[in-house]
């Protein structure tokens, strides 16, 4: 029997979203990514003696949106703390953060909603901190470097309870926190950036076995795959370890994705060793019912609310519903287009086609995409009317409209495109068909039905697609029949 069998796995995640504002949390020094190092600093965030921190209110509503998004409770009465630690990338020595007081409580993540086995992933706690500069060791073979840009950045830390058993259920919640912080606007979530980092507290017990055994918390994972691996890894280590009638110990591990390997960084401080306390220089954040009422008035839509509206009220299929859903701007682009037409389906169809395709192959984001989403609803209108051809539509059509930026009806009446669904036309084109390939049709009559796609083939081909293939169709199993 395999061992693995025996054991259950117990994971809990602390995910750090990285909040996209103009400055940082305590300061006004400029938060943004790829600038040169230590270019983005000033006295405040290096904390030089004399600087005092002010509270950045753009943080505050970020975190009573993630909290709202969440089902969390808001704490009306907030007390900021410092979390004392030497670090070289740490310039004050300890960071500001909220230890008693969390700004949100309680909550929830629900996962597998493309399974349809729903599970709630229940919340410990969201509560507001400062980043820590950034360590380098690659760059010089005898030195570290510091880039301090980091600083100071604002961050939310949500913590779960331990209920991620696997490393599929890891990777499905992470998921979930990804797109809900890109939908209500709080965070861009890209984990190769580090505006996402997840640090994943791991143990295993012998399934039955009611008492949590030592966990060991993983750091530095940086994207979805490596949360995935990074725990299946120290699963088969603990597993190991009590197999072999060794002690896990609680410490704190290096996730080295080049080589899917762990190592030791420290042994695990508890709560004291941070010598937690009061942030002098911030007096109690009070946050009273009106403040939330107006965030609340201005969330928008949740995926989870964007998923019903798509499935229920548009009638789109699961699958469509989420491929438009997991990308924000997929979604908006969507509800932009359907302002004009009732196509719902094939609007999604289309984003999901040419316009993706045409995204990829030329490495453009969604917002870079010129055609004006009234031409886009023309477009889906035109082939539900059966007007034109999708081959037409993906070939020449669409093309054509990326390099004229018109009416795709007035492109397609110029070029000859629009689709006849003229009877006797097709039953011309139908007859001389039938007439090319008599033993096909007599196949065809004997039951080789697959035959059928030759004989559309070949009217489509004779007509450069301009005849409604549906009534072709129609009109040629007709004929067909003995």
């Amino acid at each position: 029997m395999d061992c693995r069998k025996k054991y259950e796995t117990i994971v809990g995640l602390e995910v750090h979203v990285q909040l996209d504002t103009r400055s940082k949390a305590y300061c006004s020094d400029a938060n943004l990514f790829g600038q040169s190092p230590n270019t983005c600093i000033s006295p405040i965030s290096m904390g030089y003696p004399g600087t005092l921190p002010k509270v950045n209110q753009e943080v505050i509503k970020h975190a009573i949106k993630l909290g709202l998004a969440l089902n969390c409770d808001i704490t009306k009465y907030n007390l900021y703390a410092r979390k004392n630690y030497f670090y070289p990338d740490l310039p004050k020595g300890y960071q500001i953060t909220q230890d008693e007081t969390p700004i949100c409580t309680g909550g929830h993540i629900t996962i597998n909603r493309l399974k349809k086995i729903e599970k709630r992933i229940a919340l410990t706690r969201i509560h507001m901190e400062e980043d820590a500069g950034k360590s380098i060791h690659d760059l010089d073979p005898f030195h570290s470097l510091i880039d301090f840009n980091r600083a100071g950045v604002p961050l939310l830390e949500i913590v779960s309870e331990p209920e991620i058993k696997s490393s599929e259920e890891a990777y499905q919640y992470l998921y979930e926190v990804r797109k809900l912080v890109r939908h209500i606007g709080v965070s861009n979530g890209n984990m190769e950036e580090g505006s996402l980092r997840c640090d994943a507290n791991i143990s295993v017990r012998p399934k039955g076995e009611k008492k949590l055994r030592n966990r060991v918390e993983v750091k530095n994972i940086n994207s979805l795959k490596n949360v995935m691996k990074a725990i299946e890894l120290e699963v088969e280590r603990q597993i190991n370890c009590y197999e072999n009638g060794e002690e896990v110990s609680q410490e704190t591990r290096n996730y080295n994705a080049h080589n899917n390997t762990t190592t030791v960084l420290r042994t695990k401080e508890d709560a004291h060793d941070y010598r937690y306390f009061p942030e002098p220089d911030i007096p109690p954040l009070i946050i009273d019912k009106e403040f939330i009422n107006t965030i609340k008035a201005d969330m928008p839509m949740l995926p989870e609310e964007l998923y019903n509206q798509y499935t229920k009220q548009y009638k789109l299929s699961d699958y469509d519903a989420n491929c438009l859903i997991d990308e924000k701007e997929l979604a908006e682009m969507f509800n932009r287009i359907i302002q004009d037409t009732q196509s719902y389906k094939t609007v999604a169809n289309l984003i999901m086609g040419p316009i993706k395709s045409y995204l990829n192959e030329h490495s453009l984001l969604v917002k870079e995409f010129t055609i004006d989403s009234k031409y886009i609803a023309e477009l889906a209108e035109m082939i539900d009317d059966n007007k034109i051809s999708h081959l037409i539509v993906s070939q020449k059509l669409f093309p054509e409209m990326v390099k004229n930026q018109q009416s795709p009806n007035e492109i397609a009446k110029q070029y000859g495109w629009i689709q006849e669904d003229d009877t006797n036309v097709i039953e011309k084109y139908v007859q001389q068909v039938i007439d090319k390939y008599p033993k096909k049709v007599q196949e065809y009559q004997n039951g080789n039905k697959n035959l059928l796609g030759l004989f559309m083939g070949e009217i489509m081909k004779a007509t450069k697609g301009k005849l409604n293939p549906k009534s072709i169709n129609q009109i040629l199993q007709k004929k067909l029949k003995k």
